[in-house]
């Protein structure tokens, strides 16, 4: 993949990035739809799939761009929130055209809140599900250096209200991830790195709009860290779900979108700056 552009028909690819390590990172892109863009950011074990169901409901009226970097693959200074955040600015900025919509999950919230914070241009507003950067239950408590295929099952039912939603082929492919050597190492620094960067004293200078769709059975950020969120952002309003976990936009992925679309709504209503 080249270049994005308006399709009606998903087009998927992979763009070579340049971390701050020097090293290229191969980020899977998948985009459909025409108009302003959403950019989807996927949470420590997430994939762009997770997002799918949710974004084909909101490609009539934006360009839905699903980005999914490599995270347990990281190693070096691309490692760490920081590296994150720099890799995705790279890719906003070299291939999106104008400021996006950024809709982040877990790690990729707390991606996006630093995009908010450190580059603010290439920001039109947020979507936060199960975001860190306030409060976080770290996932990766009791990690082995290869954690065993029972130890993940567990902590990806974490996740979610209704353990049903816990894929097997998502299960395998988040072990087989881990059983590389630097993997597992490579979650463990992922999240410190996010727990040490906590944005309390930062999120009040979030100045663009901001939606929150939370779980209220959110056990990984768990619902005070959404209304700690609503306190600080100046321009944010919240939906809530009931019998749903960390990650809404899988387990009622109606709901979800719905709820962005409503969000779209209103921003498009507000008049412009010019006016």
């Amino acid at each position: 993949m080249t270049s994005i552009t308006d399709s009606t028909t998903p087009t998927e690819g992979v763009i070579e990035i340049i971390g701050p390590s020097g090293r290229p990172i191969e980020a899977r892109v998948k985009a459909f739809g025409s108009g302003k863009t959403l950019c989807f950011l996927h949470g420590l074990v997430g994939l762009n799939d997770h997002w799918e169901d949710s974004a084909l409901a909101l490609s009539e009226k934006r360009r839905c761009v699903l980005f999914e970097l490599p995270l347990l693959s990281l190693r070096g200074d691309d490692c760490s929130i920081s590296g994150v955040t720099d890799l995705t600015a790279k890719f906003l900025r070299d291939h999106i055209d104008g400021p996006a919509t950024l809709v982040g999950n877990s790690f990729g919230g707390h991606v996006a809140l630093r995009l908010a914070l450190d580059h603010a241009e290439l920001v039109d507003s947020l979507v936060l599900a199960g975001s860190s950067g306030l409060i976080e239950k770290t996932m990766v408590k009791g990690a082995q250096i290869r954690p065993s295929r029972e130890w993940l099952a567990e902590k990806l039912e974490e996740l979610f209200y209704d353990k049903a939603h816990v894929r097997e082929a998502d299960l395998d492919r988040a072990h087989a991830e881990l059983s590389v050597r630097g993997g597992a190492r490579a979650m463990v620094r992922l999240s410190r790195s996010a727990r040490h960067d906590h944005l309390g004293g930062r999120v009040k200078d979030i100045t663009c709009p901001a939606l929150l769709v939370w779980g209220k059975q959110d056990v990984v950020t768990p619902p005070e860290a959404a209304r700690q969120f609503m306190q600080s952002l100046p321009d944010a309003r919240i939906m809530w779900l009931d019998e749903c976990g960390h990650a809404p936009m899988m387990e009622w992925p109606g709901k979800f979108s719905q709820a962005m679309i409503d969000f779209m709504d209103e921003l498009d209503a507000r008049p412009s700056a010019g006016n």
